[in-house]
């Protein structure tokens, strides 16, 4: 026969497992914003957080050691006058994309093999190595310098007037930039191209905490 004891340690076990499950299945974004949907690829997706407390990161971002260079820890201003901004505001302009303003792109600036791993919904992959120059700002190869202007043109709403030759950039997008996390350069080597070709700075957003810090809150993310 089980003891009093025992029986009162059962019921405690059974009432934290239940207040654990009840958790898990109120698991909001803020307090008053249990999700988001978006559109990934012509599909409704809606973000929300994971109801898995037992859920981790995937193996990729539970490293902590990487070298540097490539690497490093990435500054909190990538440029002064680009806004770094967080998950709740990159909700926010996906929630505005959502409901129509073709006038925000949300940037995932990762290679080709990380994007197949996951990425956030809504977002379009181009790939830093397409839109970034050396240091000479120059490009090794001329179809280089054709995709970029093409990307310009196509993804970014930058056209190049045909008599003067300068870019017009007054109807270009606002781009929100991301790429790995805080240890990834891939964005900020974009954003440093677009801001030395002239691209309006308030134009510009930084999501610094990238994948690894939208994945460590259990925030939905999609594969291709």
């Amino acid at each position: 026969m089980s003891s009093p004891r025992s029986l009162r340690l059962t019921a405690l076990a059974l009432c934290f497992g239940a207040s654990a499950l009840a958790l898990a299945a109120d698991n909001k974004i803020t307090p008053t914003l249990e999700s988001v949907q978006v559109q990934h690829n012509g599909q409704t997706v809606t973000i929300q957080r994971g109801h898995d407390l037992n859920a981790t990161l995937p193996d990729a971002f539970q490293k902590t050691d990487r070298g540097c260079p490539p690497f490093c820890v990435q500054p909190m201003t990538v440029v002064e006058g680009v806004e770094t901004i967080g998950e709740l505001e990159v909700l926010n302009y996906l929630h505005r994309m959502s409901q129509g303003d073709k006038d925000i792109l949300l940037v995932d600036s990762r290679t080709p093999d990380w994007v197949m791993r996951g990425t956030i919904p809504g977002s379009v992959n181009i790939p830093w190595n397409r839109i970034s120059r050396d240091n000479a700002g120059t490009f090794e190869t001329p179809r280089e310098a054709d995709t970029f202007e093409q990307t310009l043109r196509d993804d970014f709403s930058v056209i190049r007037d045909p008599a003067s030759g300068a870019l017009d950039f007054s109807k270009a997008k606002t781009l929100v930039l991301f790429c790995n996390g805080i240890w990834c350069p891939q964005s900020t080597a974009n954003i440093k191209t677009l801001v030395g070709i002239g691209y309006p700075l308030h134009k510009l957003k930084w999501y610094r905490g990238g994948m690894q810090d939208w994945l460590s809150v259990g925030l939905t993310s999609v594969q291709p």
